[in-house]
């Protein structure tokens, strides 16, 4: 404080002073402190959810090629389902294959009754599967919904925070006769601040929510992949592995 007074004046600094977070902590009223409280809820959940996608994220992508390895070099299905049945409840391709493997086993040992007559084999894996991946791909959704709307609101609530301030500001202003710059930095300083703590809650919501969405459509894509080729292993007995055009073309494989 003496160094600031020396170099712009006892006026100055002491506006400076005004102009800080604990001293708009100290100073707001209950709209300003709800408005405040507001903006740190969301701070709060905005970052508990983008931790919890990013690390559910990193914990799908280093496992799904394991995964996928595993179930097709199995010896035998049945060493496959077990494998499966061992991945974290997270892990969404192993529950899409498990979808499969008992929706055929379940249509196996209905061969006679009435359901096998309603479906084939072919269709009934199918409804389980894309039954499997919708659930699989609502679970991926968690948490975007409030990513998007904090996003879209907060800037708006900051400004909420801004406009009682200056509201504030213009009281003090009146009551006070005059408009030196200790009057109005103070309030207006402390206004400016929720406007930038609206922007910092944000601005990295829509990023994670842009990321979030961009890299779920990539996991979609494979879950559709998975969910065919699991199609034709349940329902025909094979795999038909995908084609390589321009390359060395592969021909379909049992097993």
């Amino acid at each position: 404080m003496d160094r600031l007074d020396l170099l712009m004046g006892n006026t100055d600094s002491l506006a400076l002073s005004k102009m800080g977070f604990a001293h708009l902590l100290d100073n707001a009223d209950f709209v300003g402190l709800v408005t405040f409280s507001v903006l740190a809820v969301m701070s709060v959940l905005v970052w508990y959810y983008i931790l919890y996608n990013f690390l559910r994220l990193w914990s799908i992508r280093s496992r799904y090629q394991r995964v996928m390895d595993a179930f097709w070099d199995a010896k035998t299905p049945r060493d496959a389902i077990e494998d499966l049945k061992d991945q974290p409840m997270h892990e969404p391709f192993s529950k899409i294959a498990l979808d499969a493997a008992f929706a055929a086993e379940h249509h196996s040992d209905a061969l006679g009754g009435r359901m096998a007559e309603a479906l084939s084999r072919h269709e009934f894996i199918d409804r389980a599967l894309r039954s499997g991946v919708q659930r699989e791909a609502g679970k991926m959704e968690s948490g975007l919904t409030m990513l998007a709307s904090v996003g879209s609101t907060a800037p708006f609530v900051g400004l909420f925070g801004t406009v009682w301030g200056i509201y504030h500001a213009l009281i003090s202003i009146g009551a006070q006769g005059e408009a030196t710059l200790d009057v109005v930095a103070g309030p207006v300083g402390e206004a400016l601040i929720m406007t930038c703590i609206g922007l910092g809650v944000a601005i990295p919501s829509v990023l994670a929510y842009n990321y979030f969405v961009r890299s779920n459509k990539e996991l979609y894509a494979r879950f559709a992949t998975f969910a065919h080729d699991l199609l034709d292993y349940f329902a025909t007995g094979n795999r038909v592995r995908g084609q390589k055009y321009g390359t060395k073309q592969h021909l379909p494989s049992t097993g």
